[in-house]
């Protein structure tokens, strides 16, 4: 039973205890045209149910039956996309004028939708990310070769007070290492993120962009978005630093027990953060927003659905390192068998002396793998987005009429990408 306002199913019934003013079906009349209530008039013997039909006209052949009503009735009988009426009972088709059907999207079309971006505007996608993955790749191989301190010696027969001082010199010596490799990760991130954000957006209304296209539109959001990058790993960082600190400062066994409870706490407290603003960057590119209101905004889209976006970005992040792995295995085999000089130390248990083949033939591996993973990353995120708003403030509709799909009406100037 339909229980939308003015909607009755054809031929029904009137409901039990139906009131006055519901009309009813009249009884039958007599020949003045008033209800008669004398006996029926009516032949006792009748055709068969659903034999009879009406009296024809002399030399006309018998009329077919009234058709039977087709299934499903009662089924949504507004136009689908496009003003074309669907068959009753079927489910209208969403739009789907770019990577994405305009509609809630499941983890496969989040994903193929990333793929299918990747496919529809490589040369703007592989323009940008192979340019920054060289780039930051030259970095880290400098910075590896010239930069990185001596790895810190660990007695074996330390006491634990001792063991824990060397745990920390060895923490603090691998921060500094990682130091510079994760900021220039950080600023090909950044520009990486901002072009690709633009054209991911695009690709959703079916539209093409050239990179220096990309580029004027995400300029503008630069400083913000690097704020918002740089912000990001300082509050985790902040994070557990308080986690650990307490348990460091104590020392002793017990120090080393509070120190790993802590971490752990922290580390919980961190992934259920880094979830909630995980659609900070969309927000803040596409909407325009400032770095505080962005991240409150994917703090929003993401109120509810913790666990599904969690699982979504869980699984991407699976998907990229094994499809990382399967790259750059291939290529340290090549470098270590390339390298004598490195691979020999490995097997003697001297630590790993790799030259200047074992980087550059590592950091090709790298350069591919990175500008196969990071644009499947980026657009899972901004797919997310978009879904997140979809499912929350119909912004399919919206992007619909960006898009000019027919029945949706006009588009609205400036709608070049989804904005909020």
């Amino acid at each position: 039973m339909n229980d939308t306002p003015g909607w009755a199913s054809p031929g029904s019934a009137p409901s039990d205890g139906q009131e006055a003013g519901v009309p009813r079906p009249a009884q039958p009349a007599d020949d003045s045209g008033t209800p008669s209530d004398s006996p029926s008039k009516w032949s006792k013997t009748q055709p068969p149910p659903g034999q009879w039909s009406a009296p024809s006209a002399p030399g006309s052949g018998p009329v077919p039956p009234a058709p039977r009503p087709a299934p499903n009735w009662g089924g949504s009988p507004g136009p689908g996309p496009g003003g074309q009426y669907p068959g009753w009972g079927q489910t209208p088709l969403a739009a789907k004028p770019g990577v994405i059907p305009l509609r809630p999207l499941g983890v496969g079309e989040i994903l193929d939708g990333a793929v299918s971006t990747l496919r529809a505007h490589w040369r703007t996608v592989l323009g940008v990310t192979i340019v920054v993955a060289v780039i930051s790749q030259i970095g880290d191989i400098l910075v590896q070769r010239y930069l990185l301190p001596e790895p810190v010696d660990v007695d074996p027969n330390a006491s634990p007070t001792e063991a824990l001082n060397q745990a920390v010199d060895a923490m603090q010596s691998t921060l500094l290492a990682l130091a510079p490799s994760l900021f220039i990760t950080i600023i090909g991130t950044l520009f990486t993120t901002a072009v690709l954000t633009v054209v991911i957006s695009r690709s959703v209304l079916g539209r093409s962009v050239t990179l220096s296209d990309a580029w004027h539109e995400a300029r503008p959001r630069l400083l913000q978005l690097l704020g918002l990058t740089l912000l990001l790993p300082v509050m985790g960082a902040a994070i557990v630093t308080v986690g650990i600190l307490p348990g460091l400062l104590i020392g002793s066994g017990a120090g080393i027990a509070l120190t790993m409870l802590g971490g752990l706490a922290s580390v919980v407290v961190l992934i259920w953060l880094m979830v909630n603003f995980s659609l900070s960057s969309p927000a803040l590119m596409l909407e325009r927003q400032s770095i505080v209101a962005s991240m409150r905004r994917s703090a929003k889209l993401v109120k509810g659905t913790w666990w599904r976006i969690f699982g979504i970005l869980l699984l991407t992040m699976l998907l990229t390192f094994v499809v990382s792995m399967i790259i750059a295995v291939p290529f340290s085999l090549i470098a270590m068998a390339v390298d004598g000089d490195g691979l020999s130390g490995l097997l003697s248990g001297s630590g790993p002396d790799f030259g200047w083949p074992f980087l550059i033939i590592t950091g090709i591996g790298t350069v591919i793998s990175t500008s196969i993973t990071l644009p499947i990353s980026a657009g899972v995120s901004v797919l997310l987005y978009v879904d997140q708003r979809i499912r929350r403030e119909a912004l399919d509709l919206e992007l619909a009429r960006a898009a000019g799909v027919p029945g949706y009406g006009s588009e609205r100037p400036g709608n070049d990408a989804p904005r909020g």
